[in-house]
């Protein structure tokens, strides 16, 4: 993805939306309550046109700008399902992010722990690029993980049983992932990609699931979200269906776990409820996250 590319394209379209998701819903202006846009994280010109966008439509119709984190928009597609329970936990895996979050309260999230170098959904495209698959990676990855099995002995990154935080670490996996790929082209080896998928997916699936756990134990909840673009993998999906049975495990529809706009108007009931409400000076925060748990 080219920043640069993507922001000019929001530029051209992000009218055109507006007016659609007007004329798709129709409704007016006027019978809007508020104006939500994500202020971050993200890529700071793409976000700049949003916000940019939101604060004239504001602006114009007297409306108020609800400023939403893009990471509680994943967390709170889950309500597409059904109400959510706090406290709850939220496993957030993304492109960009690999976090738990223990939410007390709608709107109190706290970071228990996340990765320290690449998201898990980076690193689906990473191994991806290597071997040749299309951009993004991770549907492919999982489809052809269904077909093979898990030969190579990939690592798995801090899992120490006597491990006590949540942290995550995949870059490790995606070196011997690569590692292992150009070793065998320097021989003139062929791997077979369904079984390369297969010990990649199976690697990075046992972390998850072993961290998550840990965190449930920990914090008891009664519901896990399990939210992001990499919740719409499948083989996530099988494991948690399997292996947490003591927890409502809910999952959003596969349309929601992408990056939408349904997900930030979910999340920006919440702030609404609460009355964050931002000035027309709000600005883009690239690098914005949810606070530690202290």
């Amino acid at each position: 993805m080219v920043p640069e590319v993507a922001s000019r394209h929001h530029v051209e379209v992000i009218t055109t939306c507006i007016n659609e998701a007007l004329a798709e819903a129709n409704i007016t202006a006027k019978e809007l309550s508020a104006v939500a846009v994500t202020e971050g994280p993200g890529l700071v010109g793409a976000l700049l046109v949003g916000i940019a966008a939101a604060k004239a439509f504001a602006w114009a119709n007297q409306l108020p700008i609800i400023p939403v984190n893009h990471m509680a928009g994943h967390l709170w597609a889950a309500r597409q399902v059904k109400p959510l329970e706090f406290p709850l936990m939220s496993l957030l895996v993304s492109g960009g992010h690999t976090e738990l979050v223990y939410v007390k309260a709608p709107g109190d999230y706290k970071i228990i722990g996340e990765t320290r170098d690449d998201a898990v959904g980076e690193a689906y495209d990473k191994v991806g690029r290597v071997m040749k698959l299309t951009y993004p990676a991770g549907r492919e990855i999982d489809e052809l993980a269904h077909q093979g099995q898990d030969v190579f002995a990939f690592p798995r990154a801090m899992m120490k049983h006597d491990d006590p935080d949540f942290e995550f670490s995949f870059s490790g996996l995606k070196s011997a992932f690569i590692n292992t790929v150009h070793n065998a082209e320097q021989k003139g080896e062929t791997l077979d990609k369904k079984d390369l998928s297969a010990s990649f997916q199976a690697a990075v699936l046992d972390v998850l699931l072993a961290k998550t756990k840990k965190a449930l134990a920990q914090f008891p909840v009664n519901m896990l979200v399990v939210a992001g673009g990499v919740a719409a993998n499948k083989g996530l999906r099988d494991r948690l269906a399997v292996e947490l049975l003591d927890v409502d495990v809910v999952i959003p529809p596969l349309r929601l776990c992408g990056d939408n706009a349904g997900m930030i108007a979910y999340a920006s009931v919440c702030e609404y409820n609460q009355q964050h409400f931002a000035d027309l000076d709000l600005n883009a925060r690239p690098s914005l996250s949810f606070d530690q748990l202290a």
